[in-house]
């Protein structure tokens, strides 16, 4: 059988009901070679003499889903030029829909083995490289619609998906720690019953567990070492049979999108699992490999890094910028999801040495009529030089905020003069992103997430404890702004146990009632644990996954949250699509739609904000002065609140505003006691006396104005 011409376009393996188009750029191959295996490993090569722009391909009939296939590269071996053609490494197709397992580590893989050009004759790597697969492009979704939730309606809950369901009990044993798992009702109705309107997936794209960690008998769980840019991770799927994993990827889609919940994927588009100049050669390394990576100018034998892991993605070629946009815009037609977290986000700016918030990148995704209309969220920061770019990315983009982490974990730990800057970060952080014309939603406002302590170790360990990791312990931030309320680790003293629930409380109440889009880390909504460990990304284990259990055992924390949530959709005040003003907003306004107080019932002064010691602070919440109109084009308004923060260790006899702020008030969330709503308060006089206890928050409603 001789393949015939096919067209260049799309890249990558397509069928079409009658055969299959292959198609694969490489401007310095000399000769590509299509390989198909059959079940037994048995393979047969094609010649695809068409080329065109530089893409090779070739259309053979009677090939559909399921089949087996991968390249053979024939070019120049040359790495002191950048040159890595090697016909006797089979190669992973960078378009490839699905692959079939993960690398089986072998000593042919690895670049540095063929130290001399005449030595490159003596190795094959089929069978220890996935193979590529053909997979079936058909399937019914039906209504599938998206959800389109706006940001400020937005709850963002960052999820793993083995780690998610590989312990909980009420999901068949078949489906746990698969796609299908998280798509189980039980697990749908926690997601829903939660508030969460959105799941943020840690990288789902197909990845490969780097030798290192292999040698050590560990995993690269969270994935962040990416080898495939269009094929749901294999491992995912309980669904039988090659190319499944498609399928069930996109089934699971369609029950979140019924559940009104979205779906976002944590890409990695800034570095892929071939590593440096002595890593594995698996896929575009041995295609071209001066097009795919930033090599060292001058030195073109090694890679520039900006994200250690030993590579950068070149995005200054516009062959690697077209892999991206069309991996991006295949996962939102294709596979429906609503909108990506780009890891290291910076690193996709780097055209030269410096950050280039205009870079080409950031113009393709701009003008892109299918990219640019769903959610992206950028990690703003990589580890080169000037890589931390908190507050300036471009206009459609929204971000992780670092800044708002830090701040909120310093207050509530007690650290000083930390009031201000808690204040703006409470409020949208409109120092980041006022001036180039975004909203508050602009910020993803997170007080843990994967990469760190969860919320239960935040407030039990001083210290990171990674040794189960083999590192000793050097691997993992240092600088984690913990406070262990007393005591290292795990403890029986019930006071120390209260304190820490109640500063969980603290720090979930702060970031569900800023302005800006909460994000949770999975499990935090009942306690879950790393035992110390802030750096689970090579612990497949119990130690990363979530235990259920504690669902039941810190029952009160979950309904307490899930509480928030509820009342903050409810209230759209603490999600307002504009920043405040602190000024009269409208006619008949005369209190303004914001307004600061100390404890004692005095507007804060300039020496208050000053105050190195200050850790105390209630703000005004105006409902009458919300700048928003709803989907009917009419005025929001909602009730006006008071926030009353208390980080000091003591109770404070505090005294509420007078001056027209409110006649009567009466406490709705208190995360001293734990309760939202609570049935019975007594009311409390505008200008009256109240108790606010120490470590805590108190919210307290308007009755009368």
């Amino acid at each position: 059988m001789r393949p015939w011409p096919g067209t260049p376009y799309p890249l990558g393996a397509t069928y079409d009901g009658v055969g299959t188009n292959f198609a694969v750029f490489s401007e310095v191959a000399e000769r590509v070679e299509l390989c198909l295996f059959d079940d037994d490993g048995t393979e047969t090569r094609y010649r695809l003499d068409e080329v065109d722009g530089f893409v090779h391909h070739g259309y053979l009939l009677n090939i559909g889903p399921g089949q087996r296939y991968g390249y053979r590269v024939h070019g120049p071996y040359d790495p002191a030029r950048g040159l890595r053609c090697n016909p006797n490494k089979l190669l992973i197709d960078p378009y490839a829909k699905a692959v079939s397992h993960g690398v089986k580590w072998d000593e042919s893989l690895f670049s540095y083995k063929f130290e001399q050009p005449e030595e490159r004759n003596d190795d094959d790597s089929a069978g220890c490289v996935p193979y590529s697969l053909v997979v079936n492009p058909f399937f019914d979704w039906g209504n599938d619609r998206p959800p389109n939730r706006p940001y400020n309606e937005t709850v963002v809950y960052e999820a793993h998906v083995k780690g998610m369901t590989v312990k909980h009990p009420d999901v068949p044993e078949s489906l746990r720690g698969t796609y299908a798992g998280l798509a189980h009702p039980v697990v749908v109705d926690h997601l829903r019953d939660l508030g969460v309107t959105a799941v943020e997936l840690l990288p789902v794209h197909q990845f490969v567990t780097d030798h290192g960690l292999a040698q050590k008998g560990l995993t690269n769980y969270w994935g962040y070492n990416t080898i495939g840019y269009f094929a749901p991770h294999d491992a995912y799927a309980a669904m039988p049979g090659e190319g499944g994993q498609v399928q069930e990827f996109k089934s699971m889609v369609k029950a979140l999108h019924e559940a009104g919940i979205e779906v976002i994927l944590d890409v990695v588009y800034n570095h892929t699992a071939e590593g440096n100049h002595l890593g594995p050669t698996l896929s575009m390394r041995g295609i071209d490999n001066e097009a795919y990576y930033r090599l060292v100018e001058g030195e073109p034998e090694y890679y520039m890094d900006y994200t250690g892991t030993g590579n950068s993605l070149n995005v200054r070629n516009p062959h690697t910028l077209q892999l991206i946009m069309d991996s991006l815009r295949y996962w939102v037609t294709e596979m429906h999801v609503d909108g990506f977290r780009f890891d290291l986000a910076s690193a996709l700016a780097r055209e030269f040495y410096d950050v280039d918030r205009l870079s080409a990148f950031f113009d393709l995704v701009q003008q892109d009529p299918i990219v640019s209309q769903v959610k992206l969220i950028a990690e703003p920061w990589d580890v080169g030089p000037g890589g931390y770019q908190v507050g300036n990315f471009p206009p459609l983009w929204t971000e992780w905020n670092g800044q708002y982490r830090d701040t909120v974990r310093d207050f509530w730990r007690g650290e000083p003069a930390t009031l201000g800057e808690f204040a703006s970060r409470i409020t949208g952080s409109s120092d980041l992103y006022q001036d180039d014309g975004r909203r508050p939603f602009a910020s993803i406002n997170f007080v843990t997430a994967h990469d760190g302590f969860t919320l239960r170790d935040l407030v039990s360990y001083n210290e990171k404890h990674n040794e189960a990791n083999g590192e000793d312990s050097r691997d993992g931030a240092d600088d984690n702004r913990s406070w262990n309320c007393g005591v290292e680790g795990e403890t029986d003293d019930a006071e120390v146990l209260e304190l820490r629930l109640r500063q969980q409380r603290n720090m979930l109440a702060t970031m569900l009632l800023s302005q800006g889009v909460p994000m949770i880390l999975h499990g935090d909504e009942f306690g879950r644990t790393q035992q110390g460990n802030n750096n689970v990304y090579c612990q497949d284990s119990e130690l990363a996954w979530i235990d259920w259990d504690l669902a039941a055992d810190n029952a009160d924390l979950l309904r307490f949250t899930a509480g928030l949530t509820a009342f903050r959709a409810q209230h759209p005040v603490f999600r307002r699509r504009r920043f405040f003003q602190g000024r009269p907003v409208g006619k008949g306004d005369k209190l303004g739609d914001i307004a600061w107080f100390t404890p004692a019932g005095a507007k804060m002064t300039e020496q208050n904000w000053d105050d190195g010691f200050g850790k105390a602070v209630v703000v005004f919440l105006n409902g009458d002065a919300i700048p928003d109109l709803d989907q009917r084009g009419m005025k929001v308004t909602d009730e006006s609140f008071l926030l009353a923060f208390n980080a000091h260790y003591e109770d404070i006899d505090a005294t509420l505003p007078g001056d027209g702020y409110g006649r009567v008030w009466t406490v709705v969330a208190d995360t001293a006691t734990g309760e939202i709503e609570p049935a019975e308060r007594e009311p409390i006089l505008g200008g009256g006396e109240f108790t606010l206890p120490a470590r805590s928050l108190i919210v307290l409603q308007r009755m009368e104005s």
